[in-house]
């Protein structure tokens, strides 16, 4: 065991308690087949109530008093218990978490071995067994993210595993926005716990293409890192054409689409600050075509373009969530196929469309059930090329944590 890294700050939450807790029958025979990492408040029957954020929380079961579970405690939230491990006992402890980092590590594995590049998720939430905690590496820059409270008593333990497990030189720490507002124990969204960064844009690579991230200021950890394998694909399908990329942030699609030889590539997005990084990010690698920027609304922005007849050899539409609770699942299908409309437009024949959907309440069958009629696939206006989903950084662990689903379209008519 390597010796203890020498962080910034001091970890000054308080040690974890270790909450007993029983669920109701229903509760407990549907988590006994399905080991669901969420524990819902109305399938609590009895806990503590004087618990605290992080507090090991230990699941006996009805009929035996025997446990059945581990989780830790995260009180005052729609899912109080997060579970870390079910079918028996566990001790939570910095063994317990480095076990958990290197399975991760192991898992991303083939993304290092091939080379294809320097930035990805290490630990993806849920889905590799932490609940509310994320891990992107970029380069030597390791970004941590809490999306919970829950981490704070556990934090010093978390980042020594990671550290270790990546060989990372600076680890950056970023906070949810519900956490903002929290008593987080003196630590601040942004905060380098590990080591001293250079620059808050740190640059990485994926197939050759030059990106860079804003570990500090930028969106989630600083880029958008699940759509690595769909850039690269577009990118390969770009050679001499045009090519516009709509909801483009930092412009990741228009700028493989340029690196490998698209004659032009116009990005899309409501964000002045976001398409200046796109900029930014196609200045870092060599090319001869050349990048356009539209600042405004993508529905709004598309009636003008439909109205001067624009059309691309390929478009790529890949919107924010439309449906954050189950209420807004009709709605975002009605947008969904309302930019499946316009992108049908706007694609040239013999073109290609790519339509994305990041929303993990909208299944994958209800999306292309959605989108593939609007583009008119049954009358043979368009063709499926195929479809992509969760690349192996981002694997899918419970049904919740598959959110990403891609479809490839060519436009016959």
């Amino acid at each position: 065991m390597p010796p203890p890294f020498d962080f910034n700050c001091s970890f000054s939450a308080p040690n974890a308690a270790t909450l007993p807790a029983k669920l109701t029958p229903l509760a407990e025979r549907r988590l006994a087949k399905s080991a669901h990492p969420w524990i819902y408040s109305k399938s609590i029957q009895k806990i503590k109530a004087d618990g605290k954020p992080g507090d090991v929380v230990i699941l006996f079961r009805q009929r035996d008093n025997q446990v059945f579970g581990v989780g830790l405690y995260d009180p005052d939230t729609p899912i109080p218990i997060k579970m870390l491990h079910y079918h028996g006992r566990q001790t939570i402890d910095p063994a317990f978490f480095l076990a958990k980092i290197k399975a991760a590590w192991a898992l991303r594995r083939p993304l290092r071995d091939a080379n294809r590049t320097n930035a990805y998720r290490l630990v993806y939430g849920e889905n590799d067994g932490l609940p509310g905690l994320i891990a992107d590496l970029y380069d030597r820059v390791l970004v941590v993210k809490l999306y919970s409270l829950i981490w704070l008593p556990h934090l010093e333990a978390i980042l020594q595993s990671l550290a270790e497990t990546s060989g990372c030189s600076v680890v950056v720490l970023r906070l949810s926005r519900q956490l903002h507002k929290s008593d987080n124990f003196g630590f601040h969204d942004g905060q380098v716990l590990l080591g001293q960064l250079a620059h808050e844009d740190v640059e990485f690579e994926e197939y050759g293409v030059r990106f860079k991230a804003n570990v500090i200021k930028g969106h989630k950890t600083g880029f958008f890192l699940d759509h690595r394998e769909n850039r690269h694909k577009v990118g390969l399908l770009a050679a001499g054409k045009t090519l516009l990329d709509v909801f483009s942030y930092a412009g990741g699609f228009a700028v493989h689409a340029l690196a490998q030889g698209a004659t032009e590539a116009t990005c899309l997005d409501i964000s002045r600050q976001a398409l200046e990084l796109a900029q930014q990010n196609a200045a870092l690698n060599p090319h001869t075509g050349h990048l356009t920027t539209i600042a405004g609304d993508a529905f709004v922005v598309f009636d003008d373009l439909v109205a001067h007849g624009k059309q691309y050899d390929i478009v790529v539409i890949d919107p924010p969530s439309f449906a954050k609770s189950n209420d807004e699942v009709r709605r975002a299908l009605k947008k969904y196929a309302q930019l499946a409309e316009t992108g049908r437009a706007l694609t040239r024949s013999g073109g290609v469309l790519v339509l994305a959907s990041c929303s993990s309440r909208v299944t994958a069958d209800d999306f292309f059930g959605t989108v593939e009629p609007a583009l008119g696939i049954p009358e043979g206006r368009f063709t499926v090329i195929e479809k992509t989903y969760h690349a192996v950084d981002h694997p899918v662990g419970f049904a919740e944590g598959a959110y990403l689903k891609c479809g490839y379209y060519r436009k016959v008519r």
